[in-house]
């Protein structure tokens, strides 16, 4: 077992069959020493978190959400590299809230797969990252994040 798999063990996650992309996509590109991973949605207990924070989704489940965004991102990044220890660092994480024009609180929300990345990579996990709220998400989820890691040959 990998490294960093020891420490998903040892932080109760496993990662989920990654998903399949919903239209004309790759999940993930490497180049320049760097591994892009496409927008990942939120799928707790496999189903998709849906909804409008500050309207039918509360702060709470929105981290939630971001969370396990991120561990999908894990789970695509891992597919991609073959060993999740050939990340070197997190470099950005993007982050899109489907909220209200009221709901300011996307940073807040996108913490979830800030914090993550924190509780995996250790210091490695720190990372560059934008939190921004829109109107809509593909298929009504309510959390969508991508990611930049650096990797090692």
């Amino acid at each position: 077992m990998c490294a960093i798999e020891a420490r998903l063990s040892e932080l109760g996650l496993t990662l989920p069959e990654p998903a399949a992309p919903v239209a004309s996509y790759v999940p993930a590109v490497e180049a320049g020493g760097l591994l892009h991973i496409s927008g990942q949605l939120p799928f707790i207990g496999g189903k998709l978190v849906t909804g409008r924070l500050g309207e039918d989704v509360s702060l709470e489940l929105g981290i939630e959400a971001a969370q396990a965004c991120g561990v999908m991102i894990l789970a695509q990044a891992k597919q991609a590299l073959g060993s999740l220890d050939r990340v070197a660092r997190v470099v950005k994480l993007g982050g899109f809230v489907n909220s209200t024009g009221a709901f300011t609180d996307q940073p807040k929300v996108v913490n979830g797969a800030s914090d993550l990345m924190l509780a995996v990579f250790g210091d490695t996990g720190r990372h560059a990252r934008s939190a921004v709220g829109v109107p809509v998400l593909p298929l009504g989820a309510a959390v969508e994040v991508d990611a930049i890691l650096q990797v090692t040959a």
